[in-house]
């Protein structure tokens, strides 16, 4: 006989495990992780926005999204170019080559994942963020900064 405990463990785990295989396609069917075609999604929805636009719309440092534009500057999907009213600041532009692998792409899983909670009743929503929020208490984890990214690995590979 299991403990709730042990139900709860083992929930963990599957939601572990589902989001390592959605990565993991991901990183096959398209070479990209989940932050990846996040910022190249932005980029296909607003045009050219800047370094620290995206950083904030991810909720990602940005040295974080420095490193993982600097990976798709090199693979011809995403441009820059510094603002020539203050050159601390980038401007960033989806190429042809970012456009393609977006429409190749599997679904993220943050997508299906939002689609489906929005159609929860808002008690079961509120339900859900309570519980799971108290979960990351009980694991000392609610101090630890993250981006709403199901990503396996972590986040700051880019």
């Amino acid at each position: 006989m299991t403990t709730r405990s042990d139900d709860v463990l083992i929930a963990l785990r599957r939601i572990q495990q589902r989001t390592d295989q959605a990565s993991k396609k991901l990183a096959q069917t398209v070479g990209l992780t989940p932050s990846q075609l996040m910022v190249l999604q932005y980029l296909q929805e607003r045009g050219e926005i800047s370094a620290g636009d995206i950083a904030s719309l991810t909720q990602l440092k940005h040295a974080t999204i420095t490193a993982l534009i600097d990976k798709m500057v090199a693979r011809n999907f995403v441009s820059r170019r510094k603002c020539d009213e203050d050159r601390r600041r980038v401007w960033l532009k989806l190429e042809p080559a970012g456009e393609a692998i977006i429409r190749s792409a599997p679904n993220l899983l943050q997508d299906i994942f939002v689609g489906r909670f929005e159609k929860l009743p808002e008690w079961q929503q509120a339900s859900l963020v309570a519980a799971l929020e108290q979960v990351a208490s009980i694991l000392d984890a609610e101090n630890i900064d993250a981006a709403p990214v199901l990503h396996a690995g972590e986040i700051n590979e880019g």
